[in-house]
């Protein structure tokens, strides 16, 4: 069973309660987002596998008894195959999180979540990503100033790299067309509000 270090509204520590209890009572927890990114300004979005969208590099929770920095490493670990040095990540920002979305069952999940935005520098080639099927289809790879002209308007379409795990190995396309569709922002959220920070802060590490 997993359990999840809780907080009151302010972020003080309180406790642990489990996972589906935290978001059937609308418990305050820690979750990361992380992102990879490349000294010449790329970042990678990995593609959910359940709505074929890009999102962050890799995300969850952050397990009772965990720092943040252990859970960017877990995660990228077991989303995209990879170890990184956690201590190596920075911090973007934190930011708090509400949500309430009914299930198939009629419960309602009840998310309250302070999450944690963190980035750190990969400088392989991707031959050694093993992305979880369950989790992710893949990666792209975008430079930062591009995205970040498209999801201001400046820009219709960018161009991109994309990794793929093909017959258990890492395979690369390259000069894929991506439009603003083709990232995940919900309803309700805006693209500059939810990848802005993230692509200036690459840019700026990397000028």
């Amino acid at each position: 069973m997993e359990y999840l270090d809780i907080y009151d509204e302010n972020g003080n520590y309180i406790g642990k309660e489990t996972r589906e209890n935290v978001h059937k009572n609308a418990l305050w927890h820690k979750t990361v987002h992380c992102w990879l990114y490349d000294k010449d300004g790329n970042v990678y979005f990995q593609i959910r596998a359940d709505v074929n969208k890009l999102y962050t590099t890799a995300s969850g929770h952050i397990k009772a008894g965990e720092s943040v920095r252990q859970g960017f490493a877990r995660e990228i670990k077991e989303e995209i195959g990879i170890n990184v040095n956690y201590e190596k990540a920075e911090l973007v920002n934190v930011y708090t999180f509400t949500m309430d979305k009914p299930k198939s069952d009629g419960s309602m999940f009840r998310d309250r979540a302070f999450s944690n935005v963190y980035v750190c520098e990969y400088n392989g080639e991707g031959n050694d990503f093993n992305f979880d099927p369950n989790e992710v289809t893949g990666l792209v790879k975008v430079n930062a100033q591009d995205t970040l002209d498209l999801i201001t308007g400046k820009k219709k379409t960018i161009i991109s790299s994309v990794y793929k795990n093909i017959n258990n190995s890492v395979e690369k396309y390259d000069k894929l067309d991506l439009s603003l569709d083709n990232f995940l922002v919900n309803k309700g959220e805006t693209a500059i509000k939810k990848y802005g920070d993230i692509l200036t802060k690459v840019i700026d590490l990397t000028k």
